[in-house]
């Protein structure tokens, strides 16, 4: 598979010709491949919470555009695996899919800290792993959900030179935040923006990391623009109600006009989707009008992680470490608000929940470029250890992205999606009144290539979506719906008929939803063992129709809150041998 990578320059307002730029290119990358070379690189790694990027929200951050994609490479397919906070950051710091981890829940029992705790993973994932290779590691702002000031000596989180981690229940409360640094006790910042005393603990962590001999990694999370949400959840005292984040004092009256991109998915005359989100009802002006507000405090609550982002890599800059820092810049998850007359919120499988910002510079990497390829968060972690030259681990059910000039990364064309459990929904106004909704669990493939473009989902209750991007980038039109019609064979993709598309799809999303290590990397492999088949194109030849048709089909046998195997469906999918065969795979 192809991807096209576009570079976006301004060189000539600097007086640089074409016929220069190759040597200067050529020089500064030789330049600096012989200082990693030298010494392992150092990481900066900043992750807001809950950024979206399908709306709009990096043109409200100027100061991270002009650090990170003027500087560095913007990856536009970047994807995460699970639409919701702690499993999708348990993935990133361990590069396993949520269904590998069982992490899958922001709250006991199936999710948070003590759920990764039970898991082993305080003692094996990245920043212990980084120590192990040499690293000193530093952490301040939000782990994860459910670390508390019950909880965080129990034990202490492993894997850290310093610490500062905000603590449950104040986690999201903008104003009342509670921090914990090392092994001492929790202290409170009541009366104080969260976002202005995490960029006190950060500025003061890159000082230890940049007067260190040895290489750092040093990660930053704020909850910007995240929901605000008073403590009193947290201890049990009260319901989950998400409302409008608090921007910083002088950002309160900033972008008056701002609104909601009014695309064709915002708010659509006629209900979109499956389940539950099918049912929602078209919102009236005072409930746009309260997302529209909404939407404006996202963006006044990201200009504190805007200035965040312009003071870390400022005193970077200013040091002699930036040359052998990558710096990186993304988000746990995306958002919505609107589209499909959702409320505001993220667990959905659409592209503005699973597709998020990613920024990366430093040396080797092209300046002011877009990189196409696809890559997903739990690719993280086996790209830090490219990065930093260590060998790559067996368990990682992700791989290296394309990141460097030399380094081609390992191409994939897909994005395994999964949730389990309940919606949440947030927005005081436009919630319908009720914080969550049951039965949320859906299995689902992205794959995209530059001959194809598709969303394929199965839900728990066994309603399937198909989205064709590239005619319906919004995901109105389900075609799934049309296979049982009479005109189902008017409406094609890549000039096959949908039953012949559906028939792969729903093959690769069984190896999918229950792969591990390469499968999930090469999941066709798994099907073709032989190596005739590499991507969908290949995969749609009709010689392998019966083949297709005979695998078992995605399906949820119930309803659950968590990964429950029994209720899961078929797991075994039947291998291609020696023409064909009903050879199965576990």
């Amino acid at each position: 598979m192809k991807f096209t990578k576009k570079i976006l320059t301004t060189l000539g307002l600097l007086g640089v010709t074409e016929a220069n730029l190759g040597s200067i290119n050529t020089e500064k990358h030789v330049a600096q491949q012989n200082a990693v070379s030298k010494r392992p690189p150092n990481f900066l790694f900043i992750m807001s919470d809950d950024q979206d990027l399908l709306l709009d929200s990096l043109s409200y951050t100027p100061l991270t555009m002009k650090h990170m994609r003027d500087k560095g490479t913007t990856f536009n397919n970047h994807f995460v695996t699970t639409a919701l906070c702690c499993p999708s950051r348990v993935s990133l710091w361990t590069g396993r899919l949520a269904h590998n981890t069982n992490v899958t829940d922001v709250h006991p029992p199936w999710g948070g800290y003590p759920k990764f705790v039970e898991g082993g993973f305080d003692k094996n994932f990245l920043p212990v792993w980084l120590q192990q290779a040499g690293y000193d590691t530093y952490y301040t702002g939000k782990l994860m959900n459910a670390h508390s000031i019950e909880n965080y000596a129990s034990p202490h989180v492993s894997g850290f030179n310093g610490s500062d981690f905000l603590l449950d229940p104040y986690t999201y409360d903008y104003m009342n935040a509670t921090y914990q640094r090392n092994h001492d006790a929790p202290v409170s910042y009541l009366g104080r923006h969260t976002t202005e005393v995490l960029t006190e603990k950060a500025m003061g962590f890159l000082e230890d990391a940049l007067s260190g001999e040895r290489p750092f990694f040093m990660a930053v999370s704020p909850i910007a623009p995240h929901s605000n949400m008073n403590g009193t959840y947290g201890a049990g005292s009260g319901p989950l109600w998400m409302d409008e984040p608090i921007p910083e004092d002088r950002h309160k009256h900033l972008f008056p006009e701002a609104k909601v991109p009014r695309k064709a998915n915002f708010n659509p005359k006629e209900p979109t989707g499956v389940s539950w989100i099918h049912d929602l009802p078209f919102r009236n002006e005072t409930e746009v009008d309260y997302n529209d507000h909404y939407y404006r405090q996202r963006l006044r609550a990201l200009q504190g992680v805007d200035e965040l982002v312009d003071s870390l890599v400022t005193r970077l800059e200013q040091s002699d470490k930036l040359d052998n820092t990558y710096i990186i810049y993304t988000s746990d998850n995306g958002f919505h608000i609107g589209q499909h007359r959702l409320p505001p919120g993220k667990t959905c499988g659409f592209e503005e929940d699973i597709r998020v910002p990613f920024f990366i510079r430093g040396p080797g990497i092209p300046e002011g470029a877009v990189e196409d390829s696809v890559s997903t968060h739990i690719d993280l972690a086996p790209t830090f250890y490219e990065l930093a030259g260590i060998p790559l681990r067996d368990d990682f059910d992700g791989a290296p992205m394309r990141i460097l000039r030399n380094n081609m990364g390992t191409l994939h064309e897909h994005v395994t999606v999964e949730y389990w459990g309940q919606a949440m929904l947030e927005g005081g106004l436009s919630n319908l009144g009720k914080p969550t909704v049951p039965n949320n669990t859906y299995k689902a493939v992205r794959i995209l290539s530059e001959e194809y473009n598709l969303y394929y989902s199965v839900w728990c209750n066994n309603e399937h979506e198909l989205y064709d991007l590239t005619n319906d980038p919004y995901q109105i039109n389900n075609l799934y719906a049309k296979v049982q019609t009479d005109n189902s064979q008017e409406t094609r993709i890549m000039g096959y008929s949908l039953s012949r598309v559906i028939t792969r799809l729903d093959a690769l999303l069984l190896v999918l939803k229950s792969c591990k290590g390469t499968s999930c990397i090469e999941p066709w492999s798994v099907l073709h063992p032989g190596g005739s088949v590499h991507n969908l194109r290949d995969a749609l030849n009709e010689k392998y129709d019966s083949f297709y048709q005979a695998q078992s089909k995605v399906s949820f046998d119930r309803c659950e809150y968590a990964y429950i195997i029994d209720a899961e469906g078929p797991q075994e999918a039947l291998a291609y041998r020696n023409g064909y065969s009903l050879d199965a795979w576990v």
